[in-house]
C-alpha cells in the first residue's frame, strides 16, 4: 500500500513540502526533547501553514497534521487554523493561540502559547485572552504542557455555524495527527518484524507477530480511510458527523496500534533512542486531549446525539454523478417491487435483468453496461442494504462471470453468460474439503483424465446452497505431484444433476443450509473445464478477489441493520450513557468498513486487492459480531426474539469463518507487508 494517504496530487505535494520543511528542525519523534520551538513556529509561518485557516483548506490541514503526527511534533497547527477562522486579523506570525473548550478548568496548553481561545461549544461566542503567566507542567507531553493564567480577554460573537465548523476541524485534525503517529509506529514495527532474528528465524515468521502486525495494519488502513474521506468531503466545510466519527475511531484504535507496534519492537522500542518511545508519549498525551475535547462538546455535539437525531444516519459515500444516478435507478427498481411483506423476488430479478444490472460491469460485446467500479459499488451496496433480494444472482455474476470472461471458452461464454445476465443460474462453490478449508491449496479431490473426459472422486464440505444449485464451480487436483502446492489444480463448472454427485444437508447456526457433497466417479466432459489444465489457481485467484469484495459487502447489509437500530433506539430512548457510548464505537467502525469496501472494490483488478480484500473481510466480520452483541445490549430481550438482530448475531460467525478464516486472512495481510511464511 502507498503510505502517502493524501487525496490528490496538490495535497500530496503539500504534505511532502511539510515533511521537507520539518527535516531540519523536527526530523522524527526523537527531536521532541531538543527541538527549537521558536524555529519550528518561524518555519510554519514562513511556509504559510498558518494561512490554511483563512483559506478554509481543511483537506490541506489534515494532510499537514498527518505529517506532524508521524514526527510526533506538537506544533498547534489546528489551534492556529481555528484562530484564523474565529479571529480574522490575528497575527499568527507572532501570536501562538491555543483553543480551550472548558473555561472552568485551568488551561493546559502547549509550550509557547501566547493566547487562549475559550470556545463555548453550546453557544455562539468565543473569548480571546492573552497568557499572563505560564508554568511548565512536566509529564507525558514533551515539550511540556504549561498551566496558564489568563489576562483580561475580549468576548467575540462568532455564530453557531462557525463554532460547529471549528469543533469539526479540531476533531479531524486530532484524528489525522494521531493517525500519522500510529501509522509511523506501525511502519517501524513492520520493518523490524521483517529483519529482527530470534531463535534462528525472522520474528515476522512467528504466528503471534503476524496476527498482531496484520491487526495493526487493518486499524491503520481503516483510520486512514476515515481521515481521507472526512478530509475529501470537507472542501465546502467539514462535515460535523464525519469528523465526529473519525475522532471516535482515533479514540478507540490508535493506542492499540501503538501498543501492538511496541510489543513487536520489544525492548528496542522501550528506550529513548527509538522513535516509538517518543511516539508513545505523543499519542497518549494527544488522546487525553481528544478525550477532553469530546467530553466538553458531548452535550451539544456528541456523536451519539448526531446519530439519534430524527434525521441521523451515517454520511453517504458520494461516488460520482454516474454512480449516484445508478443508485437512484436501483432504489426505484427495488421500490417498484417492494410490498408490505417484502420483495417480489422474481419481479426484482426480471427487472434487474432487463436493466442489465447483473452484467453491469461487463463489456458491451458480452451484453454488459461497461460500468465503472464506482457504479459496481453502488449496485452491490444498494442490493445488500435492501436485504439481498437477488443476492444469489449477484454473487454468481461476481464470482463466475468475472472468471468466465477471463478464462472461459467460447462455448462456455455462449452457454453461461446469458444465464448470468438473466440472473438465472443457481451455483455453489466447491472449494472446502475435510482437510482443506482456509488452506485451499491443499485440496485433494481428484480429477483423472480418461480420454476426452475427466473422472472426479472426492468430497467437499460447507458447500452453501448445494441442495438447490444447478451447477458447482468445482476446484479439483489434476496433478498430485505438482509443486508448489497450489499448482496442479483445475476448475470445472459441473451440473449438480451429474451422475455420482450426492448432497448431504446441514443446518448452520444462521439457519442457512450448507452441504457435504460427495463425488463418486463423477464423469464430466473436458468442455466443463474452465481455464488451462493445472491452471486453476489463477482462475481461483480471480474469483477469490471478487469473493472477498462480496464478503466485505457485509458493511452494506450492516448499514441497513444499523439504520433500523437507530430507528428502534429513538423509539426506546435508552439513556444509559455506557451502552450508548458503544453505539458510537460501532458507527465509527462501520463507516470505516464502508469506505474500505469502496477502496477494495476499486483495487479488485490491481495489486492492492491482495491486501484490501482481506482487510475488508476481517474488519467487516468482526464488526458483524460486535453489531449483534451491541444491538442486544441496547434493546434488551426484545432484540433476542425472532427478527433482524438475533438473525445477524447468529449469522455473524460465518463472516469470520467463510472465504478463509480471519486468522488466515490476517496471515495473508502479514505476507503482503513482507513478513515471511
Amino acid at each position: 500500500m502507498d503510505d502517502d494517504r493524501s487525496g490528490n496530487a496538490e495535497i500530496r505535494d503539500f504534505a511532502r513540502a511539510v515533511a521537507g520543511a520539518l527535516d531540519g528542525v523536527w526530523p522524527d519523534a526523537t527531536a521532541a526533547a531538543t527541538a527549537d520551538l521558536d524555529e519550528l513556529h518561524a518555519i510554519a509561518a514562513q511556509q504559510g501553514w498558518f494561512e490554511l485557516g483563512e483559506a478554509g483548506a481543511v483537506d490541506y490541514l489534515a494532510a499537514a497534521e498527518g505529517v506532524l503526527g508521524e514526527r510526533g511534533c506538537s506544533l498547534p497547527l489546528a489551534d492556529a487554523y481555528v484562530a484564523a477562522r474565529l479571529v480574522p486579523g490575528l497575527d499568527l506570525g507572532t501570536a501562538r493561540p491555543a483553543v480551550s473548550l472548558d473555561p472552568t478548568a485551568e488551561a493546559l496548553v502547549p509550550a509557547g502559547t501566547t493566547h487562549v481561545l475559550e470556545l463555548d461549544a453550546a453557544g455562539t461566542t468565543t473569548r480571546l485572552a492573552p497568557v499572563a503567566r505560564a508554568v511548565p507542567a512536566p509529564g507525558l507531553a514533551v515539550p511540556s504542557w504549561h498551566r496558564v493564567t489568563l489576562g483580561a480577554g475580549e468576548e467575540l460573537e462568532v455564530g453557531r455555524t462557525l463554532i460547529e465548523e471549528c469543533i469539526a476541524v479540531l476533531r479531524l485534525a486530532a484524528a489525522a495527527r494521531l493517525g500519522g503517529a500510529s501509522r509511523r509506529a506501525h511502519r517501524l514495527a513492520v520493518g523490524h518484524a521483517t529483519t529482527r532474528r530470534q531463535f534462528g528465524q525472522v520474528i515476522g515468521a512467528f504466528g503471534a507477530v503476524q496476527q498482531r502486525v496484520a491487526s495493526g495494519q487493518i486499524d491503520v488502513l481503516a483510520h486512514d480511510a476515515l481521515v481521507d474521506e472526512a478530509a475529501r468531503t470537507a472542501t465546502d466545510g467539514p462535515a460535523p458527523l464525519a469528523c465526529a466519527l473519525v475522532a471516535r475511531h482515533a479514540r478507540d484504535h490508535v493506542v492499540g496500534v501503538l501498543a501492538g507496534a511496541q510489543h513487536t519492537l520489544g525492548a528496542i522500542g522501550y528506550f529513548d533512542e527509538h522513535e516509538v518511545a517518543w511516539l508513545f508519549r505523543f499519542v497518549h498525551a494527544e488522546v487525553s486531549r481528544l478525550r477532553a475535547l469530546e467530553s466538553a462538546v458531548a452535550p451539544s455535539h456528541g456523536l451519539e446525539r448526531f446519530l439519534l437525531a430524527d434525521d441521523g444516519a451515517l454520511p453517504p459515500l458520494d461516488l460520482g454523478e454516474d454512480a449516484e444516478l445508478l443508485r437512484a435507478e436501483v432504489r426505484a427498481l427495488l421500490d417498484a417491487h417492494r410490498g408490505d411483506d417484502g420483495f417480489d423476488t422474481e419481479g426484482v430479478r426480471a427487472a434487474a435483468a432487463a436493466a442489465g444490472l447483473f452484467a453491469l460491469s461487463w463489456p458491451a460485446e458480452h451484453g454488459g453496461r461497461g460500468a465503472s467500479l464506482e457504479e459496481q459499488v453502488v449496485l452491490n451496496e444498494e442490493m445488500k442494504y435492501a436485504g439481498g433480494p437477488v443476492d444469489r444472482a449477484m454473487s454468481a455474476t461476481m464470482l463466475i462471470g468475472h472468471s468466465l470472461l477471463r478464462h472461459g471458452s467460447a462455448d462456455q461464454k455462449q452457454e453461461f453468460l446469458p444465464l448470468l445476465r438473466e440472473g438465472r443460474i443457481a451455483f455453489c462453490l466447491g472449494y472446502s474439503e475435510p482437510d482443506a478449508g482456509s488452506d485451499l491449496a491443499s485440496l485433494s479431490t481428484r480429477a483423472v483424465c480418461d480420454g476426452d473426459a475427466w473422472v472426479i472422486r472426492g468430497q467437499k464440505l460447507w458447500t452453501t446452497r448445494a441442495h438447490t444449485a444447478s451447477h458447482v464451480w468445482l476446484a479439483v487436483r489434476t496433478d498430485p505431484e505438482a509443486h508448489p502446492r497450489h499448482a496442479g489444480i483445475t476448475i470445472f463448472l459441473v451440473p449438480m444433476d451429474t451422475a455420482g454427485i450426492t448432497v448431504q444437508q446441514h443446518r448452520a447456526l444462521s439457519g442457512e443450509i450448507s452441504c457435504s457433497v460427495f463425488y463418486d466417479d463423477v464423469r464430466v466432459p473436458d468442455a466443463a473445464r474452465v481455464g488451462e489444465v493445472n491452471g486453476g489457481w489463477r482462475v481461483i485467484t480471480d474469483a477469490l478477489a471478487a469473493e472477498r469484495v462480496l464478503m466485505g459487502g457485509i458493511a452494506a447489509t450492516l448499514l441497513g441493520h444499523f439504520d433500523a437500530l437507530l430507528r428502534d433506539l429513538r423509539a426506546h430512548r435508552n439513556g444509559d450513557p455506557v451502552i450508548l457510548d458503544r453505539l458510537g464505537s460501532v458507527a465509527a467502525r462501520l463507516q470505516a468498513a464502508r469506505v474500505l469496501v469502496v477502496e477494495a472494490t476499486r483495487a479488485m483488478d490491481g495489486d492492492d486487492a491482495r491486501i484490501l480484500g482481506p482487510v475488508s473481510a476481517v474488519l467487516s466480520g468482526h464488526l458483524a459480531e460486535e453489531f449483534g452483541r451491541v444491538a442486544l445490549d441496547l434493546l434488551g430481550p426484545e432484540a433476542a426474539l425472532d427478527g433482524r438482530y438475533e438473525a445477524i448475531l447468529r449469522l455473524a460467525p460465518m463472516y469470520v469463518i467463510g472465504g478463509g478464516t480471519n486468522d488466515i486472512q490476517r496471515g495473508i495481510i502479514a505476507r503482503a507487508l513482507g513478513l515471511p511464511r
